[in-house]
This record gives C-alpha cells, sequence and structure tokens, in this order.
C-alpha cells in the first residue's frame, strides 16, 4: 500500500473531532438503554463470570489474560462515566490502575508476556490485546484529565517501536492494526511527537491491506472456510483502516475503497438491519443467516470514526440503522442475556445445528453462548455510540451525528461554552427539539445530519423556519446564537418497502426497520444466581407474507415511552397492516426456509397484522414474501 505523506502543516486529514468522553450525557430512552445495561450483565459481569472475575490477568490474577478483560473495560468505562456512576466508575478504576502500576521501565505493561511455548523462546509477540487496552485509557484520560496516561502511552510506544520490526504484527493483530493507528494518532495530536507519525506507518504496512480487499471487493457468496479477510468481526473492524490511512495521508482513493467496500457487502451479504451477515465468516443475504454481536458493535464503531474522518451523512444514516435495530434485537430486553448470531427471520432460538460455522447454541439467550468474546465485547455498543452524537466540526461549531436524546457540553467559537438539551425521543417520534445555552452570544455552526431517507426535513430557529442545504448528508446552518435559542428539527418518516432477494421485502420507517413479533415461549436450559441461559419457542404463527395492495397504518402512542422502548409488548411504535399465512413455508436446517417466491395462498382468508421495531422482538419475521402480482410505488 502507499500512504500519502501528511500535509505540511502537522494537521491530520479529518472532517471532524470527537468530543472528549463524558462532553455527551444521554438523555431519554437512552439513558434508560444505558441504565438497563448497567443493572445488567455490564454493571455485574464480574461477579458472575469467571473470565472477567477477581482473578483476571489484568487485574493481577492468573486467570484469563487476553482479550476480555480490556474488552469488558472498553464498554464498562465510557458506560460509567457517562452515567456517572460512582460504583461502575470505582470497578473501572482498579482495572486501569492496575494497568498503570504494571508498566515497566521500558514501557510494556499488562499481565507478564509468556516468553515460552512448549520451549520455543521466540514466541511471536500478540499485540492485539494492548490494542483495546490503549483505547480505554484514551477513554479514561478524555474522562479524567489524569496526568499519567499520556507518559504512559508515550513510553508504550516508544517499546512498540522499538519491537514491532522484530516482533511484528501477527494474527488478529495483523487484521485489526486499525486499532493501534487510531490510539497512536491520537496520542500525536496531544504531543506531536514525530515517532509516533512513523510508527503509524509501520502499523499500516502490517496490517492487511483492507484498502485492497475493499476497493475490489473478492467474497462474492457465502464463505465456507477461515480467512481472516472473510471472519465478520475483522470485516467491521477492518472498514476503518482505509479512513485511518486517509486521515494520515489524505488520498482518496481510501475514501473510495469505504463507499466501494459497504456497497459490495450490502449487496453480495447485506440483511435488514443494516449489518452483513456473518455466522462467523461473511454468509450471504439469506435472512436465516446470522450476524455475531461482536461485529454489530464493532461496526458501529468504525461508523463513528468514518464520520468522524471523512465527514459524511452516509455514515451516520448507517450508524442509527444498525444501532437502532441490530444492537437491541440480539440482547434481552433486560440485559440479563444476549445472543452470539441473531438473524433477521428468527422464528427459534434453540440448541440445533444450523447453517453456518458456530456452534448448536449460537442464537440462544444466555450468559456466553458459543463462545466468550461477545460476552465481554457487547458492553461498548450504546456507551460508544452515545459518546459520539456530537462530534467538533474543526470550525469552532457542532455537528449532529444522531438525534438520539442527549445533553451536550462544548467549547464553541472562540472559547465560548455551550450546553445544547437535545430532546424528542428520536428515532420513535419524528421531532427533535434543542434548546441552546451560552454564556455569551457566538457566531459559530452547527451541522444537522439530514438523513437519506428524509425527503422533506425543516428546522425552525425560534419559531423561524431555516432553509436547509445539504452537502455530504449536513446542513450547516451558521449565524449568531444567542443564550436561550430553541431549535426544532422535523424529520418525516415514511413507511417503504425495501425489495430484498426473490422479491421479499422489509419494511422501514425512518430509520426503524419493523418486524411482524412471534410470541415467545422462553424456557430456561441453565440457571444460575443471576444470568441464565435460555431457550425460545414460538407461541404464535410465524409464516406470514404481506400483500402487496395492503397499506401501512402508523400508530404513534402518546405520552412517555416505555421505560424500554424496544419491547414488543409495549412498543411506543407499531404498523398495522395486512398479510396471509404460507402453509407451505416450513423450518429448514433448524430455520426459517428461504422466503418462497410464488407463496401458495389462495385458501388462507386475508389477516390484519401488527409489525413493531426490530429491535424489540426476539422471535420475528424481518423480511416476508410478497404475495400479490402487483409492486407498488412504495417499493424501493
Amino acid at each position: 500500500m502507499t500512504i500519502v505523506e501528511q500535509k505540511k502543516d502537522g494537521n491530520l486529514h479529518a472532517a471532524f473531532s470527537a468530543l472528549p468522553l463524558g462532553s455527551i450525557k444521554a438523555q431519554g430512552w437512552l439513558y434508560n438503554q444505558l441504565r438497563i445495561q448497567a443493572d445488567g450483565l455490564t454493571g455485574h459481569l464480574e461477579e458472575h463470570w469467571e473470565d472477567v472475575g477477581p482473578n483476571n490477568g489484568w487485574i493481577g490474577g492468573n486467570g484469563e489474560s487476553w482479550e476480555r478483560g480490556p474488552y469488558y473495560l472498553d464498554g464498562l468505562l465510557p458506560l460509567a462515566y457517562i452515567l456517572g456512576d460512582e460504583r461502575l466508575i470505582a470497578k473501572a478504576k482498579r482495572w486501569v490502575e492496575w494497568s498503570l502500576e504494571s508498566q515497566r521501565k521500558d514501557g510494556f505493561f499488562g499481565p507478564a508476556r509468556i516468553e515460552t511455548v512448549n520451549n520455543d523462546v521466540n514466541k511471536q509477540q500478540d499485540w492485539w490485546h494492548f490494542m483495546i487496552m490503549l483505547k480505554v485509557m484514551i477513554q479514561y484520560e478524555e474522562a479524567t484529565q489524569d496526568e499519567r496516561v499520556i507518559p504512559f502511552l508515550t513510553r508504550f510506544f516508544g517499546y512498540v517501536r522499538g519491537t514491532i520490526e522484530t516482533q511484528p504484527l501477527d494474527g488478529w493483530a495483523e487484521a485489526r492494526g486499525a486499532e493501534m493507528i487510531l490510539c497512536i494518532l491520537w496520542l500525536h495530536q496531544r504531543t506531536n511527537e514525530g515517532m509516533l507519525l512513523e510508527l503509524a506507518k509501520i502499523v499500516a504496512e502490517q496490517t492487511i491491506d483492507w484498502t485492497d480487499v475493499f476497493y475490489d471487493f473478492p467474497f462474492w457468496r457465502k464463505v465456507e472456510q477461515w480467512d481472516w479477510k472473510t471472519h465478520v468481526v475483522n470485516v467491521a473492524m477492518g472498514l476503518k483502516f482505509p479512513g485511518i490511512l486517509y486521515e494520515l495521508g489524505g488520498d482518496e482513493v481510501q475514501r473510495e475503497a469505504v463507499h466501494r467496500g459497504i456497497d459490495s457487502l450490502m449487496t453480495h451479504h447485506g440483511q435488514a438491519h443494516g449489518m452483513f451477515s456473518g455466522d462467523e465468516w461473511l454468509s450471504g443475504t439469506h435472512p436465516s443467516q446470522g450476524v455475531e454481536l461482536c461485529a454489530v458493535v464493532e461496526y458501529m464503531f468504525t461508523l463513528e470514526q468514518l464520520t468522524r474522518v471523512f465527514g459524511e451523512g452516509r455514515f451516520g444514516d448507517i450508524l442509527e440503522k444498525v444501532a437502532f435495530n441490530a444492537l437491541p434485537a440480539t440482547i434481552s430486553k433486560d440485559w440479563t442475556s444476549h445472543q452470539y448470531d441473531q438473524q433477521v427471520n428468527q422464528v427459534v432460538c434453540n440448541v440445533a445445528q444450523r447453517n453456518w460455522s458456530n456452534g448448536p447454541d449460537a442464537n440462544t439467550f444466555g450468559l456466553a453462548p458459543n463462545f466468550g468474546c461477545c460476552t465481554s465485547n457487547m458492553h461498548q455498543g450504546w456507551p460508544k455510540f452515545a459518546s459520539h452524537l456530537w462530534m467538533n466540526d474543526g470550525q469552532g461549531g457542532l455537528v449532529a451525528v444522531s438525534y438520539a436524546p442527549c445533553s451536550v457540553n462544548a467549547v464553541v467559537a472562540d472559547g465560548v461554552k455551550a450546553s445544547l438539551g437535545v430532546g424528542g425521543e428520536y428515532p420513535f417520534r419524528d421531532t427533535v427539539s434543542m434548546a441552546l445555552t451560552l454564556d455569551q452570544s457566538a457566531s459559530f455552526g452547527i451541522s444537522f445530519r439530514l438523513p437519506e431517507w428524509c425527503k422533506s426535513p425543516n428546522l425552525k430557529v425560534n419559531g423561524e423556519l431555516v432553509t436547509l442545504t445539504a452537502v455530504n448528508g449536513y446542513a450547516r446552518v451558521e449565524r449568531q446564537w444567542q443564550d436561550g435559542d430553541t431549535l426544532v428539527l422535523v424529520l418525516p418518516m415514511e413507511v417503504q418497502a425495501v425489495s430484498r432477494n426473490l422479491y421479499a421485502i422489509s419494511i422501514e420507517r425512518g430509520p426503524l426497520v419493523y418486524a411482524l413479533p412471534v410470541a415467545e415461549n422462553w424456557q430456561m436450559q441453565k440457571q444460575r444466581g443471576r444470568f441464565h441461559d435460555w431457550e425460545l419457542y414460538p407461541a404464535s404463527p410465524w409464516k406470514y407474507g404481506l400483500l402487496v395492495e395492503s397499506d401501512f397504518e402508523v400508530a404513534v402512542s402518546a405520552g412517555d415511552l416505555p421505560y424500554q422502548p424496544f419491547d414488543a409488548e409495549t412498543s411506543p411504535v407499531r404498523l398495522k397492516t395486512r398479510g396471509k399465512l404460507i402453509p407451505d413455508w416450513r423450518l429448514e436446517g433448524h430455520s426459517a426456509g428461504t422466503p418462497p417466491l410464488h407463496p401458495s395462498v389462495d385458501d388462507q382468508p386475508e389477516v390484519a397484522l401488527t409489525l413493531v421495531p426490530y429491535g424489540g422482538a426476539k422471535l420475528r419475521i424481518g423480511e416476508f414474501p410478497l404475495i400479490g402480482k402487483r409492486r407498488k410505488s412504495y417499493l424501493k
């Protein structure tokens, strides 16, 4: 690969910059998600799961010492500081303090490196798990301004520079080198140390050339065997690699590679919830193929970074679709169990062999189904999403990445302190209210992401309509802002039926995908002190198709949202439509079979169907056979 030289003024090529952790506080339904998470698996995992318990190597024990502790902390720490939860902060700081105190004079830190394996004194250094802990340390410094962190990171990267050419990236680290480059560039922006840019380029050269993979994508069908380049989590993380190279060098080929890669992934492996499939490897477009929870949260983080680097609204559109659909769908509503793999058409979650590479329990809900990586890694999804809702535009202004309810504290213009309160319960409702507080009036811009799905957005400032002109998906409004200014952004949502394989369709309204909920019979498979394992069996029919002639009636509940809006039983938004039962649509390999191309329904009556947001239905149909010969204009 070729890395274009950095700009002469020393600045990196990034459109936006992230606000420090803690600048954005979740409100409304998003705060409740974080609170539910804190009261469930994230807040109590180390008490019930040995892998991140008191014997973990990252807090001085002799137990698991690889990725699981850092993974867990990478979600626990931002959750703790966004909530301001002192109990969780104390939990997180225990891990941070141990790592800080473990650093040797040469800069190495963490659990002691095992120097021999079967008397092999030349065992390759594994850099992967350190990359995760570096991201943790960066978040900790932003939240606390702890003066020990930057010298700590400087010493470690000095160690890396002196070691990495004889002990290069290998295995997982070779696939995921972009995570280390992110941390190197973060430190360089604060120290301007030239060695760091040199190190970033070395790491880039040792990383799988994801630019080449995505620019001319070769994986057009379900992958049947191991390949570092088709492992779904590697792919989700690798998509940020061209973006990070663009930040480092500014080569437009990197931007094109990202877009071509996303387009190819969604063409050959895309699913209704915004993710590409991967029940370990990329697995095609069939709605019963799974996608791993680790891939969901890592893709979200990648999209947050791509937004920051390129400043394009497309990445925010995808981020919201994944965050509001794929993420809540694969975790129980009380955050006491999760899946390893979810399915768009998920009609039974039981221990059974399916057409994927994972084990027979991969779609059950539990503490650690199939493999424990997701148990430790799932926690970063909502907290990092919350911490990237708004960014700095690099010109003294603010950028809206997503409109989930929150409060933002930032410095704008030439040092003016600003607070922005964002309400309105988006995406369940289409109106976003904003209240601006300034310690003095100031001229700066606020850039509003205008989603591609929204045809007629409108913004009022203090009751007066403002013209919106989108460039790269953002409309910038620059004016002299006053303390107390109020803004109301309306993003009208229309129901759209999206054509998928074999003329099946998925239903969207705004960033939410809608599914037919199937009544759930939860059967306990293993009881523990708190976090049990479950199989889910259908307690109502699932094999319905939608009538092409039917319309959709939108029902939005009045009043406050329920504490957990991602719950099929109490969903605040529902779509009412009509369909028919398809008797010959059957299970195939313990999953819903291929949606029938020509459903046989002549003897079936029309029935009323109610669809709910995909994320709230743990058993569901999200990709429907289409019944009827005429295709309506709402299909896209």
